[in-house]
């Protein structure tokens, strides 16, 4: 199967995915990878059944300005609509200037991240792509999200130890924060089109854990609805 993966971002080198997805080219997936955005056209989207995207609002590392603009988020919702399959990975959750149409579809945005901490990630209710995965634990960023949709289907949540001081939770948020259990994996459909959310990732470490690299293959075959 070839997938478009769209990645590269300030604070989330486009290198991280692309190791990350090599192990599943054994598995019969072929990914087309586009870091700089302008070489990135909308008709391009029609040609692949699934488009990982794992890059936030910025243009490039050095360019922190938005892509996302009206008519490529309309794009990205006609693709999904007319039977596309979207995977959205980690960072790509972030919101950039004006993308409420797109968070929308996705069904949720990011909200904030304390530091990197063991999460143990787990699946919580049997579906394909849960299918054959087991908990797992790596050092990554426990994302927050605020949850846009009504329909999101929870798969797989994750929990993290307290960090810092407990006085300074509710001050410093991204430094000292409690225990947390969350969402992290999640589906919805829209229109013809099947999306999935996957939380974990910042490290190539986390990519590569053989139950989030089973994750992947099953959340790619089950966006193109194989």
């Amino acid at each position: 199967m070839r997938v478009l993966l769209l990645c590269d971002d300030y604070w989330h080198p486009g290198q991280i995915p692309i190791e990350g997805v090599k192990p599943l080219e054994n598995k019969g997936f072929e990914f087309d990878i586009v870091t700089d955005i302008e070489e990135f056209n909308v008709d391009m989207l029609s040609k692949y059944p699934v488009v990982m995207l794992s890059k936030s609002g910025q243009i490039t590392k050095e360019d922190p300005d938005g892509w996302k603009t009206p008519e490529v988020q309309q794009a990205f919702i006609d693709y999904v609509e007319n039977g596309g399959g979207l995977l959205v990975m980690h960072n790509a959750t972030v919101p950039g200037k004006n993308t409420g149409a797109m968070d929308k579809m996705v069904g949720c945005r990011f909200t904030f991240h304390p530091q990197t901490t063991p999460v143990m990630v787990q699946p919580v209710k049997p579906h394909p792509i849960t299918e054959g995965v087991e908990a797992f634990c790596e050092e990554d960023e426990h994302y927050r999200i605020e949850i846009l949709a009504d329909d999101v289907d929870i798969l797989i949540a994750a929990h993290s130890p307290p960090q810092g001081d407990p006085e300074k939770y509710k001050d410093e948020p991204s430094k000292n924060a409690p225990a947390w259990i969350g969402a992290v994996g999640y589906v919805r459909t829209q229109g013809k089109g099947r999306i999935c959310v996957l939380l974990p990732g910042h490290f190539v470490e986390v990519w590569h854990n053989p139950q989030f690299q089973k994750t992947l293959e099953n959340a790619l075959n089950w966006c193109a609805a194989l």
